[in-house]
């Protein structure tokens, strides 16, 4: 899995830990998925699986 992502909206790319995280849609387990959200757009960018942290 890639630590690296690129936001659709703006373009910035960033590292997981730079991403902001809002809640999952679509009734997934908030302790096994989040997602990751564009730290300079807030824009949606992924929804990763986090539940073996």
């Amino acid at each position: 899995m890639s630590d690296r992502y690129e936001c659709p909206n703006c373009g910035r790319r960033f590292a997981r830990e730079e991403a902001t995280r809002s809640e999952t849609m679509g009734g997934l387990d908030p302790a096994t998925w989040q997602t990751l959200n564009c730290p300079a757009c807030g824009a949606r960018v992924k929804t990763v699986f986090v539940g073996d942290e």
